[in-house]
């Protein structure tokens, strides 16, 4: 099973005293398990985005703690900011990320509203998934009245508290109240505009979001047009899953639309963001740029990535790392501030220090190779060459997607690109797998052989690495010969010129192929489950034979031309 990971994403109201800020965020480390993402401060909001993730009752600790703290240190009653606020920590959701789903996910916010409003005797509401009514879903009715609103509304029947008192005591007076939840990922993205007016801030904002504007007598005066209900008529917005609203940043002197995109599915950030440009140029403003609060997921940045270079008409086919780069550009988050990658995509923040072969330079991995210890071997080897191999093949394809006069055949070179990199991925995954597969074995024939029953369970250890030690190099001698179809068509279809490096991306991916085949049949004479033996041995067979003829046809194909 999974582990379960979530999220937590508290915004507490300080965002302009680095020292408080820093003690609020520091308490979320106290916790075992829990690894604190992002501090995201604010000085024009006054507020701060805190991220961390781990186990579901790790992060509910941290949680508490983290509210418990910052009811201590910031008082709401001499707060002001730009953004719509209630409490010292203004929202806590909870967003799950692996392993989870959303309404367990809502479980544990309950039992952190029911802790905070007993031990801290902070007053609170559950919104979005955690919500105890459908009119308490929207964050923006339990919010309603901000803190200046407190004293009302807490004592209101319809707005009674779903946690902590319905009073506005001495430390509600300080703390405010909090809004927990659980809900999926959201983003929280800033476009900025080349003016200071926030009502042309907020006009554009009317025109995106889902909710639209207002209807009146006469389009924007007069008297608001009402439902029979009594409710306000309302001319939707242009995007589904939008919230937003405009207003001045005095930080960087200019105004900004605020978006909270609540389903990146539904309405991806590219797509508010080439919106919200349109409707700009429509009101004779422009978009200098945008920013992004908090952390992104890696899919949605690569999304946009795809997005902008279709746009453009070039390959899709490149690397993960320049896909960034062109959002970061055309998105202009470096507009107001550095942007880093690895500090604001959450995979890149869970990523594993453990050291990798693939991340040595050229000269290390030679050098690591080259070393007294036995790993990393030929499978890691036929791995890395395999990889080289494919990306060979990729740059073919991106460069022939360039080619002036094959401006309407980009698309067909991009397709191939984009599969040379999965065959690419793929093997430099293999590159440091076959080393771990390998360790294996050598983890089982450590295991103690002391008694009857340690040597049946080393027996068993050592068959099941063996195996795993063999299936490893299969995939990699699957995966090389697939990707000899990536240099196959690029000879054919690719640019004349470069046919030399299709036909050494080929040889590369049919070293891999023999190379991985040798380690299939040196680790399968091993195990003891001879019918999988035979069977892994016949397929390697069938894969080796065709990649030599391959190998075959490409040297005759390349002799042929030049």
């Amino acid at each position: 099973m999974n582990k379960q990971l979530i999220e937590c994403v508290p915004n507490i109201s300080e965002g302009r005293d680095i020292a408080k800020i820093n003690a609020i965020a520091a308490v979320v480390e106290t916790v075992e398990g829990v690894k604190l993402l992002d501090v995201d401060p604010g000085k024009a909001t006054n507020r701060t985005v805190i991220t961390f993730v781990g186990e579901p009752a790790n992060v509910i600790e941290a949680a508490f703690r983290l509210i418990k703290k910052a009811a201590e240190l910031i008082d709401m009653s001499k707060h002001t900011g730009e953004h719509p606020r209630f409490g010292a920590t203004d929202v806590c959701p909870l967003v799950p990320i692996s392993g989870i789903t959303l309404e367990e996910a809502a479980v544990y916010a309950h039992k952190l509203g029911e802790r905070v409003g007993k031990e801290l005797g902070i007053p609170g509401y559950y919104y979005e998934n955690a919500a105890t009514s459908e009119t308490r879903k929207n964050l923006a009715n339990c919010r309603a009245g901000e803190y200046e609103g407190l004293k009302e509304k807490l004592v209101n029947p319809t707005w009674k508290p779903d946690f902590g008192p319905a009073e506005f005591n001495e430390k509600v007076v300080k703390s405010g109240a909090i809004a927990i939840s659980a809900r999926d990922f959201l983003i929280a993205y800033n476009v900025n505009l080349n003016t200071t007016s926030t009502r042309r801030a907020n006009a554009i904002a009317f025109d995106i979001r889902e909710a639209g504007r207002v209807k009146y007598e006469n389009g924007v005066s007069g008297k608001m047009l009402l439902d029979k209900d009594g409710e306000p008529i309302r001319i939707p917005g242009k995007l589904k899953a939008v919230k937003g609203i405009g207003w001045y940043i005095e930080e960087y002197g200019i105004a900004q639309i605020s978006y909270n995109l609540t389903n990146i599915n539904i309405t991806p950030m590219h797509i508010a963001f080439d919106e919200s440009e349109k409707s700009a140029i429509e009101r004779g403003l422009r978009v200098t740029g945008s920013e992004l609060i908090g952390l992104i997921p890696l899919k949605a940045m690569l999304d946009a990535g795809d997005y902008f270079l279709r746009k453009q008409q070039r390959s899709l086919g490149i690397s993960e790392a320049e896909k960034i780069k062109i959002v970061v550009k055309s998105l202009g988050l470096d507009d107001l501030k550095p942007f880093n990658p690895n500090e604001k995509i959450i995979e890149y923040l869970l990523k594993d220090d453990t050291k990798k072969l693939i991340d040595l330079t050229v000269t290390g991995f030679a050098e690591e190779t080259a070393a007294e210890s036995i790993a990393p071997g030929g499978g890691s080897i036929s791995a890395y060459v395999g990889a080289l191999g494919v990306s060979l093949g990729t740059m073919v394809a991106n460069l022939s997607a360039h080619k002036a006069g094959w401006d309407d055949k980009w698309e067909f070179y991009s397709d191939w690109a984009v599969k040379g990199q999965t065959y690419k991925n793929k093997l430099l995954q293999l590159v440091d797998e076959d080393t771990n597969a390998f360790n294996k074995i050598i983890e089982g024939f450590r295991m103690p052989k002391s008694t009857d029953e340690e040597k049946e369970v080393r027996k068993q250890a050592i068959e099941k690495a063996t195996i795993y030690a063999t299936e490893i190099p299969f995939q990699v001698m699957e995966t090389a010969f697939n990707s000899m179809e990536v240099m196959q068509a690029m000879l054919k279809e690719g640019m004349q010129s470069s046919i030399s490096d299709a036909g050494v991306g080929a040889l590369c991916a049919r070293t891999a192929v023999v190379g991985a085949y040798f380690n299939v049949r040196i680790n399968a004479k091993d195990i003891k489950d001879r019918v999988f033996a035979e069977d892994i041995l016949a397929k390697s067979e069938v894969i080796y034979k065709k990649a030599l003829d391959i190998e075959k046809e490409v040297v005759d194909f390349i002799m042929s031309k030049v």
